[in-house]
């Protein structure tokens, strides 16, 4: 299964994926560590481009880590998604696979997030911050796809419960 995370920056995408990903055996594909990997620090630029290359090497990853085991799960971190084709893209790789999907959409309140974004410096996208957040939520297309909303000022184990319900899985 392949789960998108969705969300703006700073809404916990990364910490419940890293939770699920444990709990479920699966695999976390992040782009910000993507984009570490293959560009050097003076060529890593946030441009959309740049973006846009990093995604279609994590969904090559995904299929090449399906291919391998198609009962895994991966879960695609590091993108808001707040993009209507930026799903269309995802979900469609996926169903070309004939592998399911599902979207976590992570949410929190502004002060959850500005207060996530300062105490992180040691982030690897070095754009990620209150005015990023800002800018992204003023742009951010509502997912008209079935997805299901989780929100991360809730403690962990409750998102991670809440998360596994929406996969389908239980708890173990």
């Amino acid at each position: 299964m392949l789960i998108l995370m969705a969300g703006l920056p700073g809404t916990g995408k990364t910490t419940l994926s890293r939770a699920l990903a444990a709990e479920l055996g699966g695999i976390v594909i992040d782009k910000d560590q993507i984009r570490a990997a293959l560009f050097d620090p003076p060529d890593i630029e946030y441009s959309t481009e740049q973006d846009e290359f990093c995604m279609r090497v994590m969904l090559k990853v995904a299929g090449y880590l399906f291919r391998k085991d198609s009962a895994r799960k991966v879960f695609l971190d590091g993108l808001t998604f707040s993009r209507a084709y930026q799903l269309r893209r995802a979900t469609g790789y996926a169903n070309a696979l004939g592998q399911p999907w599902r979207i976590l959409e992570c949410v929190c309140s502004d002060e959850t997030a500005r207060k996530r974004l300062q105490s992180d410096p040691e982030h690897p996208a070095r754009n990620r911050d209150f005015d990023l957040y800002v800018a992204v939520k003023q742009k951010f297309e509502e997912i008209v796809l079935p997805k299901a909303v989780i929100d991360t000022d809730q403690p962990l184990e409750d998102c991670v419960e809440q998360a596994m319900y929406s996969l389908g899985e239980e708890a173990v």
